[in-house]
């Protein structure tokens, strides 16, 4: 085996836990508000016309 395998094996276990990571990321449900939440808007007294 040489050195180009591994560097190559290495850089594809790289890939999968990048891509594990980000698929992780987007199905755990998110905590708190961002920035632009507006949790504390009061929507009582909006009318919705169907």
């Amino acid at each position: 085996m040489n050195i180009q395998f591994f560097i190559v094996i290495l850089i594809f276990i790289g890939a999968v836990f990048y891509v594990a990571r980000m698929i992780y990321k987007s199905l755990t449900a998110k905590k708190g508000c961002g920035s632009n939440c507006k949790c504390g808007v009061d929507f009582s007294n909006v009318h919705i016309d169907k």
